[in-house]
């Protein structure tokens, strides 16, 4: 039976993470958590709760219970029982999102779960796995694409008639995310840079196979797997 691994994936928005990681944890038969939902569905709570202001936004951190189900076939992230997997990529959740996650108190708490979601072998994906998350995963990547392609993705993913508000939430996104005072997103020193501007997902994930020495049937490379 293969060793237990734990992959970290980080990289700005629409840079590929998210299809690269589900279908790496569904090769590998491994869990599968895609952080940045699990700071959509608190941001979706907030929506929700009308909550504005650190103050209000904390109250209701307190009153708040997520779970994560970490099958990569059907993953959902629960709020107090509630399924709200269905409305993590709406745009205003999504903006929300990145308000929610400058928030040290919420990052604490997020992180926290996601730590105790890593338990077991895991391929989880967000914007500071590799460096705070989970600083000793055993295989870390860094995913990015240039702005343009991601801008494209996004407006393919929200519909054409959104190219502004794609444009505008993916350069709004990367300052956020790049300028926060709390695990500001980079690359870890050991990470793998993967540049998927000009890669097909097959070509990408080759890549992180071949440094999980596994080939693409899922089978380790060059080692007992039995």
């Amino acid at each position: 039976m293969r060793q237990a691994i734990r992959v970290a994936i980080d990289g700005p928005s629409g840079s590929g993470k998210s299809t690269l990681g589900l279908e790496l944890a569904r090769r590998l038969g491994l869990a599968y958590v895609d952080t940045g939902a699990m700071y959509r569905a608190f941001a979706w709570k907030v929506l929700q709760a009308g909550a504005d202001g650190p103050e209000e936004i904390l109250d209701l951190l307190a009153r708040t219970e997520m779970t994560v189900d970490a099958d990569p076939d059907a993953f959902r992230v629960l709020v107090d029982g509630r399924d709200v997997t269905g409305h993590l990529r709406d745009p205003e959740v999504s903006s929300g999102a990145s308000t929610v996650a400058v928030i040290p108190e919420v990052r604490a708490w997020l992180v926290a779960l996601q730590r105790d979601l890593a338990q077991a072998s895991v391929v989880m994906e967000g914007r500071d796995i590799g460096t705070v998350v989970l600083p000793d995963a055993d295989c870390k990547f860094f995913i990015v694409a240039d702005e343009n392609v991601r801008i494209e993705r996004r407006t393919a993913q929200w519909g054409e008639s959104s190219n502004r508000a794609a444009s505008k939430d993916v350069k709004e996104r990367d300052r956020r995310d790049s300028s926060r005072k709390t695990s500001p997103l980079r690359a870890a020193d050991d990470a793998i840079l993967i540049d998927t501007s000009e890669q097909t997902i097959e070509e990408s994930l080759a890549i992180m196979l071949a440094a999980l020495r596994i080939d693409a049937s899922g089978a380790a490379v060059g080692a007992d797997s039995s």
